[in-house]
């Protein structure tokens, strides 16, 4: 072995040791991750996502949206006027008065009071709200963020989708921007804002779990026109959050929430909102008609299911869609050719895989707007061009009648329409609107108080309208009387006033 072959078999032979420890090392020593959980972790994050494709969006923070949102959610109290009966004594008996609440409430009905939340919409105090947050109220109070206080007009509402516009008299308010709620994504994050249990200000996040959601919580409504087509989320959402806003990331309201799946009355892990799509064309017509214009397409439908097509005994061509189970004289799917037993697959090129999905579409548009409807019949695929109608089966656009107002010192009446008359059997009277005098308040006047009669020293007088009531006042002025009358749900009531 020469010295050249000796120098290569020591590099060799140091190698191969070296190979050795480094294995052993391997096996046998546990390297060094962290000493803390801090440092655990951040090596694991360096080590595992160190690409910049796994970097959190910095708007994931919520931050942005919060800041935008909070100050035009507003609080909502809504007050109530109601009473129970009790018996009347001898001297009511005999003058004919309905039966009086108990004096420890100072002769002055009890007032139930709601709460709940809204979004301001526009700069000028346009809200928007639940119905069955303001439903029957007297008196609605908002409070702003900043502890602004105002008192809020109903404008109109809709308790086909549990929807109201309210109004306060402000300007350069702080408001939500409408968002596209149909670009909203199954598993896309949002925040919830609203004041639950009367805690201001709350946002809680979440994402969205489903769309097109009916749980049947609207039924009961009158002509059965309901609409039920939620966003389903898994924000935080329990009492007192009714009316708030649901936004996306970029602070656009994309849904109003109005229900919790629940047994206990608080969150058990699911909320649903009415769809901005469906909420903006709701108030654009109360803001602009005073009632909601509803395009009916004239059928009777159901989901295609399993169990739909046992029922039947027939074999549907498409495992989804909307049954037609009937289709109504005179109405728009009549005039478009579609016939019992079609199963609609899609609306105006989207979809319309259920229900509510079809519903919502067409409530979107107004009596004798057309939609084209897209529905399989014998295995084939055919679309056709419906022109929508209201309920009176015409397209013609219903407005609000507004009823003409009386000012007497403070206290607004207004005509009594023919439907209340006959729904309360009475034949006429006036109705308080408002009331800005401090002695008609105290002495118990309420908003929605119909006065049907007076009591004076005279005897009873008989009142038919806001002119003859005022008329009768102003002969009165000075002289201690009694107003009697009722409330739209029938309960009566007197006070007594000197005008």
């Amino acid at each position: 072995m020469n010295k050249r072959q000796f120098f290569l078999g020591m590099i060799l032979a140091s190698f191969l040791g070296g190979l050795v420890v480094l294995v052993g090392l391997k096996f046998f020593v546990q390297p060094e991750t962290g000493r803390t959980f801090d440092e655990k972790q951040q090596a694991s994050f360096v080590n595992l996502l160190s690409n910049k494709d796994f970097t959190i969006p910095d708007g994931i923070n919520f931050v942005a949206s919060a800041e935008i949102v909070t100050p035009a959610v507003v609080h909502v109290k809504s007050k109530v006027t109601y009473r129970q009966r009790s018996q009347r004594n001898e001297l009511e008996e005999f003058f004919g008065f309905p039966p009086r609440d108990d004096e420890r409430n100072g002769g002055m009905p009890p007032q139930g009071i709601s709460s709940g939340s809204g979004v301001i919409i526009s700069p000028d105090g346009y809200i928007v709200t639940n119905n069955h947050v303001v439903e029957g109220a007297n008196e609605v109070d908002i409070s702003l963020e900043n502890n602004e206080r105002y008192s809020a007009t109903v404008i109109g509402t809709d308790p086909t989708t549990d929807l109201a516009l309210l109004k306060i008299e402000g300007s350069n308010l702080p408001f939500v921007r409408f968002g596209d709620s149909d670009e909203t994504r199954i598993g896309e994050w949002v925040l919830a804002v609203g004041n639950p249990f009367d805690l201001n200000s709350t946002v809680t996040a979440g994402i969205i779990s489903a769309k097109a959601r009916n749980i049947g919580i609207l039924r009961g409504v009158e002509n059965n026109l309901q609409i039920e087509s939620f966003l389903q989320t898994d924000a935080v959402v329990n009492p007192g959050n009714s009316g708030g806003a649901l936004v996306n990331l970029a602070g656009e309201l994309i849904g109003i929430n109005t229900a919790i799946a629940t047994r206990t009355g608080t969150f058990s892990g699911y909320s649903f909102a009415v769809p901005s799509t469906l909420v903006k064309k709701v108030m654009d017509d109360l803001m602009e008609y005073g009632a909601v214009q509803r395009g009916l397409l004239g059928v009777s439908i159901q989901n295609v299911s399993p169990e739909l097509q046992e029922a039947l005994n027939i074999d549907l061509p498409v495992d989804r869609g909307v049954y037609v189970a009937g289709v109504n004289e005179n109405s728009g799917g009549k005039e478009a050719g579609l016939q019992e037993g079609d199963v609609i697959v899609g609306v105006d090129g989207r979809e319309t895989y259920n229900v509510a999905t079809l519903q919502e579409m067409v409530a979107r548009k107004r009596p004798g707007d057309k939609v084209e409807v897209e529905y399989v019949r014998d295995g084939k695929t055919y679309k056709a061009k419906a022109t929508l109608k209201n309920f009176s089966g015409d397209t013609e656009i219903i407005r609000k009648v507004v009823p003409k107002t009386f000012d007497f010192g403070g206290v607004i009446f207004e005509e009594i329409d023919d439907n209340m008359k006959e729904a309360l059997d009475i034949r006429g009277g006036a109705i308080i609107e408002s009331v800005n005098n401090p002695d008609w308040r105290k002495a118990g006047a309420r908003v929605g108080f119909i006065i049907t009669s007076l009591i004076s020293e005279d005897g009873r007088i008989r009142i038919s309208s806001p002119e003859e009531l005022i008329s009768e006042l102003e002969g009165l002025a000075g002289e201690e009387i009694v107003v009697l009358g009722m409330f739209p749900d029938g309960t009566e009531y007197y006070f007594e006033i000197t005008p």
